[in-house]
């Protein structure tokens, strides 16, 4: 049998080992970033919002016009039966759909390409480590600008990530954990593979603008109103950002982190704040809903 606990991949119906999974060298989501994806976390056996995650996928693709000729419960299928195969029970398990290599030779007509579907999944990914969201991570705002939502949609899930990835070496470089960005005019969006929270009284807020429409962030927002605090989608501009009681970020690869420091600015004395602290430990609750939860059928 073979060994897949280092992660697998599906591709075109086949359940491979992730070092044999490859796309060809003239498909378009490589060679010109036209792909989109989604990434859904397990947890102890099961998908977390499983459903949320695939609708937003089609959502994805449905705006680049992209056609995989799978529905969802094929893909939620693929899924369960990919994960089951490694026997991971915690796992970083994406979706992926290209827009494939053109299939009418010299032609540079997007239309003349043959979409495709595949799927991964690897040990769990934290976007934050665990010992770094224990003390609080730091964050330096990057000197790069988020690329505008009218050039790419940042509500659609993309690898258009050249902002991210030279903001993050810089933040690494500067001995930060990781980095924010702000758009053309000041205001904070997102950072790489997260969503960006601040607490200011009892309000809790997330920026509108720029930034994807996590399905984590959804999850904060909804437990924030059921724990009593007034969640808020609205512009952050970074002055008034820097002026918040606490701040924290919120990801599918590992939940909520607590953020202690952007750029020179230390925040809840430099320890993770209450309420930052009090979120986590319910998101981490709710990922054990039976009505949030897809319990994986793993092979005896």
């Amino acid at each position: 049998m073979t060994d897949l606990s280092r992660g697998a991949a599906w591709m075109g119906g086949q359940i491979i080992p992730i070092g044999d999974a490859k796309i060809g060298v003239s498909d378009w989501g490589l060679i010109h970033s036209d792909i989109t994806y989604d990434m859904v976390p397990v947890r102890e056996g099961a998908f977390f919002r499983l459903p949320d995650y695939l609708e937003r996928f089609h959502q994805s693709m449905e705006a680049l016009r992209l056609d995989v000729g799978m529905n969802g419960s094929e893909m939620q299928a693929a899924l369960h039966a990919m994960v089951a195969a490694t026997g991971l029970r915690d796992s970083y398990c994406c979706m992926v759909a290209s827009r494939g290599p053109c299939v009418v030779p010299g032609s540079r007509d997007p239309r003349d390409c043959a979409n495709h579907f595949y799927a991964w999944c690897v040990p769990f990914i934290h976007v934050i480590a665990p010992e770094v969201a224990q003390r609080g991570a730091t964050l330096q705002i990057g000197k790069t600008r988020r690329i505008p939502p009218d050039s790419v949609d940042p509500t659609v899930k993309n690898y258009h990530w050249g902002d991210f990835t030279i903001s993050l070496i810089e933040a690494k470089e500067s001995g930060f954990d990781n980095t924010l960005l702000l758009d053309h005019q000041g205001r904070v969006t997102e950072g790489p593979g997260f969503n960006i929270f601040a607490v200011f009284g009892d309000h809790v807020v997330t920026p509108e603008w720029g930034c994807l429409e996590g399905i984590t962030r959804r999850t904060v927002l909804e437990i924030a109103a059921v724990e009593g605090l007034i969640p808020e989608i609205r512009d952050i501009p970074a002055a008034k950002f820097m002026q918040a009681d606490e701040i924290f970020l919120s990801t599918s690869g590992g939940g909520i982190a607590p953020v202690i420091q952007v750029d020179d600015r230390v925040f809840s004395n430099g320890a993770p704040g209450q309420i930052s602290q009090r979120l986590a430990t319910a998101y981490l609750a709710w990922t054990r809903r039976e009505d949030l939860i897809e319990p994986i059928s793993y092979s005896a």
